[in-house]
């Protein structure tokens, strides 16, 4: 994210909610490189997704949200659908979306989308901390997709996006992309994902500021037991760097200020891992839980609470709208709500897919 290093624009206690949940879209990936900005590609606009912990590159379901994870995931399966999404994060910050897909040939498909992440009002002060008004920050990223079968179970997949921020008076802009495979065998329904995420660079920058896009390598896989209807998966990211450290107060009750860093051999392996379990009770409906280690201690320093890394979400789909849910509450502070509805324009018009 961008810091403003204007002496004339400060940020005053009234805007710690804004301020917080930008703090927690960053917090993905500030332990990896300090000079990430666009952190916000990390939050995924799926709730499926979402409620499996935020990372999963190999989910396959009739959902178009999910190729933002992964551009094989696309196929010409997803012809015509229409999929929206939002999000209610903290105070007033709130993200929205839209993506569609379409199937060129049998084995192609092309597909589009538009994030928008809104952080609302902050308040403006001078350097002598008078209040001189409010000002705006936003986050804007668009997206198209094309993927294709490369063999028998394979498909590859790219996505190109421009990226867009803007922040009272500065603005940036960045384009990036998304390469991905996926092997899929619809017969024992074993799924397996590999993507190399955020590829690019600035084209614009805040203020003469260089700024380095979050890329990284995630792989995972997502499996379906044959005796129940369970499905379970788990999903490897931050793939550029091993050592993942955090810190964590010295005591207990957090009344010291003292932290301590953590940079074990199991805290960093945990800190790469997001699983993810479902049950699928009916046809068309699924309830999910997952849980994510890093964002857990990522608030070890904050008040955490013990909901914190785990994160739980339903969907189903009835005739020719799906919808879908996701909560979590990664700090005590924080609770967020994610919601998603899908349709497809071929069956709303009776010709189906």
């Amino acid at each position: 994210m961008f810091n403003a290093n204007k002496s004339s624009i400060t940020m005053r206690q009234s805007t710690i909610s804004v301020l917080t949940a930008m703090l927690l879209v960053n917090t993905a990936m500030v332990a990896q490189d300090n000079n990430n900005a666009y952190n916000f590609l990390n939050v995924s606009p799926s709730s499926h997704v979402y409620a499996l912990g935020g990372h999963n590159v190999s989910l396959i379901d009739d959902d178009v949200n999910l190729v933002e994870q992964n551009p094989s995931l696309l196929g010409p399966e997803f012809d015509h659908q229409v999929g929206l999404s939002y999000m209610k994060y903290i105070g007033s910050t709130n993200f929205m979306g839209a993506r569609y897909g379409q199937g060129l040939t049998e084995h192609s498909a092309i597909g589009g989308g538009i994030q928008y992440y809104g952080y609302g009002s902050i308040t403006q002060t001078d350097a002598t901390g008078v209040v001189t008004g409010d000002f705006s920050a936003r986050d804007l990223a668009i997206s198209l997709t094309y993927s294709h079968d490369i063999f028998e179970k394979w498909r590859g997949g790219i996505t190109l996006k421009y990226i867009s921020s803007k922040y009272d008076v500065y603005s940036a802009g960045a384009i990036a992309a998304d390469l991905g495979v996926n092997y899929y065998d619809p017969s024992t329904e074993f799924s397996v994902g590999l993507v190399v995420k955020n590829l690019g660079g600035q084209v614009k920058k805040f203020d003469n500021r260089s700024d380095k896009l979050p890329w990284d390598v995630q792989v995972g896989f997502t499996k379906m037991l044959k005796s129940f209807p369970l499905r379970f998966g788990m999903t490897v990211y931050g793939l550029r760097h091993w050592h993942l450290p955090y810190y964590k107060p010295a005591d207990k009750d957090n009344v010291s200020s003292e932290l301590i860093e953590r940079d074990k051999f199991g805290s960093n392996l945990l800190r790469h891992l997001v699983f993810g379990v479902e049950v699928l009770p009916v046809e068309n409906m699924y309830i999910g839980i997952g849980y994510n280690y890093r964002t857990r201690t990522d608030m070890s320093t904050y008040k955490r609470s013990l909901l914190s890394g785990f994160s739980i979400g339903a969907g189903i789909k009835v005739k020719a709208f799906a919808v879908g849910a996701a909560f979590a509450q990664p700090h005590s502070g924080a609770t967020t709500f994610m919601f998603n509805l899908n349709t497809s324009i071929g069956e709303l018009t009776g010709q189906g897919r």
